[in-house]
This record gives C-alpha cells, sequence and structure tokens, in this order.
C-alpha cells in the first residue's frame, strides 16, 4: 500500500493550483491534479512533480458539472489503484474557479448561475462525493477571497459565493470531525495569475492600486499562496481546524 499520503487539487494545471500541487509535493505528498481543458499545461505540472520524486497524475474534470461526477471518481479510483497501489486519498483541495466582473446590475443570471455552479454547488457536492473515497485523518481546504470579507464593485455575485464557502467550511468541519478530517480555508488577496482575464498581473494600474492598499506594498504572487495549502495538509497543522486564513499581505487592513 502506497505509504505517502495523497493530495486531490482541483484546477490544478496553472495559476494557483499549480503553485499548490508543486508546494504539496515538496512537503512529501502525492497529488493527484485535475485540469478542465489545459491539459498540456496539466502534463507540464506532473512533469515537475514527477521531477520532484513524488508520484502524480492529472484528471479532466469541471468543477461546476456536478453531473459529471460520478464519472470522474469512477476514473480517479482506477488511477489510485493503477499508479498509487491505494484505493484512497487523504486531502481534498477545492481550487478550481473562474471570475467574472460585473457590477450587480449589470450581472446576468447566466453568470451568475455559472459562478454559482463552479464555485458553491460544485465544491459543495464535489466534497460530499469524494467524502466516501477519502481516509479518515485528513483535510480539506477550501478556497476563499479577501472579497469575502472587503467588497470591491464588480464582485457582488463571487465575493457571495466565497462566503458561502466560508460558512459550509464550519459546517464541514463540525459534522466531519468524527472522522478526523479537518476542514480550513484558505482566502487569497489579490493575485498576479490570469484569472479573471489577468487584470491584477496585466493592469499597472489595478496592480499599483491594490499594491497601494496591502501593508506589505505590493500584489501577490502564486508562490504566496500554495505553501500555505500544503501546510494545511501537514501534520504541523493537526489542530487548525474550521480556520479562514486569508492570506493578502495585509490588504484593506
Amino acid at each position: 500500500m502506497a505509504s505517502n499520503k495523497i493530495a486531490l487539487v482541483t484546477g490544478g494545471s496553472r495559476g494557483l493550483g499549480k503553485n499548490m500541487a508543486l508546494s504539496l509535493a515538496k512537503k512529501g505528498l502525492d497529488v493527484v491534479l485535475t485540469y478542465q481543458s489545459q491539459r498540456d499545461h496539466a502534463l507540464e505540472v506532473v512533469r515537475e512533480i514527477e521531477a520532484l520524486g513524488q508520484r502524480t497524475a492529472a484528471l479532466e474534470l469541471n468543477a461546476g458539472d456536478t453531473k459529471g461526477f460520478p464519472a470522474f471518481f469512477e476514473s480517479l479510483q482506477n488511477t489510485l489503484k493503477e499508479k498509487f497501489e491505494t484505493e484512497r486519498f487523504d486531502f481534498l483541495i477545492n481550487n478550481a474557479g473562474i471570475g467574472i466582473n460585473s457590477a450587480f446590475t449589470e450581472t446576468t443570471e447566466e453568470s451568475f448561475d455559472l459562478l454559482m455552479n463552479i464555485h458553491f454547488k460544485g465544491v459543495f457536492f464535489l466534497t460530499q462525493t469524494a467524502l466516501a473515497h477519502m481516509n479518515d485523518g485528513g483535510g480539506i481546504v477550501n478556497l476563499s477571497s479577501g472579497l469575502a470579507r472587503f467588497s470591491n464593485p464588480g464582485y457582488s455575485a463571487y465575493g457571495s459565493m466565497k462566503g458561502a464557502v466560508e460558512t459550509l467550511t464550519r459546517y464541514q468541519a463540525k459534522e466531519l470531525g468524527s472522522r478526523g478530517i479537518r476542514v480550513n480555508v484558505v482566502a487569497p488577496g489579490a493575485i498576479e495569475t490570469d484569472f479573471g482575464g489577468g487584470v491584477v498581473r496585466d493592469n499597472e494600474h489595478v496592480n499599483q492600486h491594490i499594491a497601494s492598499l496591502t501593508a506589505l506594498g505590493r500584489v501577490g504572487l502564486p508562490d504566496d499562496i500554495g505553501g500555505v495549502v500544503a501546510f494545511l495538509c501537514t501534520d504541523d497543522a493537526k489542530w487548525v481546524n474550521a480556520q479562514r486564513i486569508e492570506v493578502s499581505g495585509g490588504v484593506n487592513l
């Protein structure tokens, strides 16, 4: 049987998810990562993790399509047996996400539903389904956002759903504690990735404005986040449960 702990990272092919996957591997965990369309990027992450000496695999998943979850977990089960010589994994990181910036008055039902399916409904039911495949004593890390604490115009739907994820995290921690499964939420601040069309990375005005609001004087980078998620999947965090950890450099204090 596999001795290494195994983490499943949704949306692990690029951006924050890629950094989380690599950070977990550096901590000695094996990693299964999912991708929706960026298969080449996902396979590149697989190669990087293998170069670190850890076992890994990449599987396709639309995190907003609950109807596809049974087939995904069947594929995961086969992958765990073939590549990892086990039937279960230990940590679930609900990272997959998209960003849509639209004013409250301009937000369409279509974009609301898209955000809801990926950021809340998908997280709710993917985790529910995953529990049958998880070992006791592991953990779940949900991803929120600084936008659940402070309000920036254009993110009313996204920020509200992240607020829902934070509440869900506490309920999960309460109900899964009997299995020794810890559930925490990591809330990044603004990060230089292609998230939301890359606005923080590519728009110098936005970048400088956020940096001016941040105690440490810059916007975040993917490498600022992954290590915190990886920490929560180690024994060093064995007594950290039901916590919201904001990783934002101290923005909007």
